[in-house]
């Protein structure tokens, strides 16, 4: 419960959800000097919330749920301890809007979250496609 309460007390002073990821230290860092990316990487910080953030983003890794695809997804193309922390950014998200909002987290299911994913890849495949002069026709459909 001190976490909660923490989290609580410490939003009356953050008006954006970037402002309290950034508190969290779950945002990456910018450093930047002459158009040149220095360091991405994310602060340091000693939060309780966030390690709990942390925690729970983990044992995503074998949740069959929307989150869990995320993380799976996150790690598929990223080493483990950045997609943990990137699907805590996301918690962290989801939280600030539940507390701040009063809005409901609504699970969509794992099975929702790879079909728009999937349209989403076909959308843009179809799009590059266009641009390129190409038209791409569903496998089923072709002739012989």
């Amino acid at each position: 419960m001190k976490v909660i309460s923490e989290i609580g007390v410490d939003l009356a002073r953050f008006p954006s959800v970037k402002h309290f990821t950034s508190w969290l230290g779950l945002c990456p860092g910018t450093k930047i000097s002459g158009s040149k990316v220095l360091s991405s990487a994310t602060k340091p910080c000693a939060n309780r919330a966030a390690q709990a953030l942390r925690m729970a983003a983990q044992a995503l890794r074998k949740n069959q749920t929307a989150l869990g695809a995320h993380h799976r997804r996150l790690c598929s193309r990223m080493d483990k301890p950045k997609a943990i922390t990137a699907s805590a950014h996301k918690l962290a998200r989801l939280v600030y809007f539940m507390l701040t909002k009063g809005q409901a987290f609504v699970e969509a299911g794992q099975d929702q979250y790879e079909e728009q994913y999937r349209q989403r890849v076909v959308e843009n495949l179809t799009r590059r496609a266009h641009q390129l002069g190409f038209q791409l026709i569903p496998q089923g459909t072709a002739t012989a």
